[in-house]
């Protein structure tokens, strides 16, 4: 496996989902991520609720692939960023173990720099320091 500095991957991981040129932003995720890669997001409780109601014991938001994956980071870019002036960052805690990275990230208002929220990732990478697979967790 090649060697990455995790914080500068989670740097770059970060500022993918604030990138308003779509163009970037595709180009961005296609030096970040395999080509396979799986983003998976622990979902908000608001979701989770509504499954148990409906008799589902697990909920899973999954995108795979370049495509689906744009499109997951271009809708988050569109609702968070653009719609409700917030930006996204990496804290300073990023540690590598083998092939995984994990670091909290924050959600922070550009009107007031306060942070409003965050969540933790893990990402797994490939032999060539993709991520493989991501897994998500806001509110973490």
């Amino acid at each position: 496996m090649i060697e990455i500095d995790p914080q500068y991957l989670a740097d770059r991981y970060m500022t993918q989902w604030t990138l308003s040129d779509a163009a970037e932003r595709r180009a961005a995720i296609e030096q970040l991520w395999a080509v396979n890669g799986t983003h998976v997001l622990h979902p908000p409780a608001e979701i989770r609720d509504i499954a148990a109601e409906l008799g589902f014991d697990h909920t899973t938001l999954e995108a795979q692939g370049y495509d689906a994956i744009e499109a997951r980071v271009a809708r988050s870019y569109e609702r968070f960023v653009e719609k409700k002036g917030f930006t996204f960052r990496a804290r300073t805690d990023a540690v590598r173990l083998n092939g995984v990275v994990k670091f909290s990230w924050e959600t922070v208002s550009t009107e007031t720099d306060d942070v409003v929220g965050g969540g933790l990732d893990i990402l797994v990478l490939d032999d060539d320091g993709r991520i493989r697979a991501d897994y998500m967790f806001p509110g973490a």
